[in-house]
């Protein structure tokens, strides 16, 4: 994995619903193989986020939490492949299985509780973080990680953004 993101940026989001919204516009531009890390604390909203990905995606079923599951798949625009390392070892041990083999294929990966499995990462990734600001607002920082793809991507994320309006960015830094 690279020592640094190549393109960094933060975003407020003030409700469950704009957080959704934020993964429907990134998930309207995810291309085949994107991987998409999302990191953050017990109800920071990583499956909220996950939701939207999928809705961007075309996905037209519920989009529920893999926790117990460990690994849901939808149809879409692209194939969306939800996994969720929460469970200790059980995560890793799917991955293990095969299930990493989803990873940069012809889909679209996204990973719950990444950090638990960030090995398992390709070096060409998206990373949300997504961290507590009060009771209802999240802070989402996005950063791409590798090469001009997954730079490219946050780029149309943004410029997707900016036609719809509605979140705040914060910050952002784009990386050598």
């Amino acid at each position: 994995m690279a020592d640094e993101p190549t393109d960094v940026r933060s975003f407020l989001s003030r409700s469950p619903e704009q957080t959704e919204a934020l993964g429907a516009c990134l998930g309207e531009v995810l291309e085949a193989g994107a991987v998409l890390a999302l990191c953050g604390d017990l109800g920071s909203g990583k499956t909220c986020f996950a939701r939207g990905v999928a809705r961007g995606l075309g996905v037209e079923e519920p989009v529920t939490s893999p926790t117990f599951a460990l690994l849901a798949t939808y149809e879409g625009r692209l194939p969306l492949q939800h996994f969720d390392a929460w469970m200790e070892g059980r995560g890793r041990a799917l991955l293990a299985d095969g299930a990493g083999d989803c990873l940069g294929a012809e889909g679209v990966a996204v990973i719950e509780w990444a950090e638990r499995v960030e090995e398992w990462l390709p070096r060409e990734h998206l990373r949300v973080e997504l961290n507590h600001n009060n009771a209802r607002e999240r802070l989402l920082t996005l950063a791409a990680w590798g090469a001009a793809p997954g730079r490219s991507c946050a780029g149309a994320w943004l410029r997707a953004l900016e036609v719809r309006g509605g979140a705040v960015e914060l910050s952002g830094s784009a990386g050598p």
